[in-house]
């Protein structure tokens, strides 16, 4: 984690007490920024412990080579019993059709701004703001990500902030307007205290 983020994170009396009590929520390394998507496709809507033994099943079909043509090769009936739904089925080859038709990757999206990457991918039927947010700040690894429709994060924050009562989106945004410019790494910490869930 920066130095710099740490900083401005430790301004805020709630965030440096979880900044002394928790490392941050990291994700396994992502080389390929096509099987994160993929990914995000599969947790959509999924406990955490379901997302990862369909996304075990989905990858052992692929033996490794999960890219867009390996995906839009497969078997959909195969993919169905690896555990996805009809619908994520077609959302993964609706990812794996504009993977070939456009840049999606880091390199590709580099001149974008955050809004810009959202809408470049929530062009793509099964692509919402969630799964976008989640590769901007997974993937592309930008640095002031408040992804308000993840709903660990609004009852991560909701108990940091709000004693567990029920808080607002706009409410939530004013309480990380003293995050800026580095709502990801804040991001971070506030899953790491909620999955810690002490």
């Amino acid at each position: 984690m920066d130095d710099d983020a740490i900083a401005v994170l430790r301004r805020d009396p709630v965030m440096a007490r979880i900044i002394d009590e928790r490392d941050p929520y990291v994700e396994p390394e992502w080389d390929d920024e096509f099987e994160r998507l993929i990914v995000s496709i599969i947790n959509q809507q999924l406990s955490t412990a379901s997302a990862a033994a369909v996304k075990q099943r989905v990858f052992a079909l692929f033996d490794g080579e999960v890219t867009p043509e390996t995906v839009l090769a497969a078997d959909e009936e195969a993919l169905r019993e690896a555990g996805l739904s009809r619908t994520k089925v077609e959302y993964v080859k609706n990812a794996a059709e504009a993977f070939l038709e456009r840049d999606l990757t880091r390199e590709g999206l580099a001149d974008h701004t955050d809004e810009e990457v959202i809408e470049e991918l929530t062009r793509i039927k099964g692509i919402g703001e969630w799964t976008a947010r989640m590769y901007l700040l997974f993937v592309l690894e930008r640095a002031d990500v408040l992804p308000l429709g993840d709903l660990a994060v609004r009852r991560g924050i909701e108990q940091l902030y709000g004693d567990g009562d029920e808080l607002t989106r706009a409410e939530m945004r004013e309480i990380a307007e003293q995050w800026r410019p580095h709502r990801s790494a804040a991001t971070k910490y506030i899953w790491a205290d909620y999955e810690a869930g002490d």
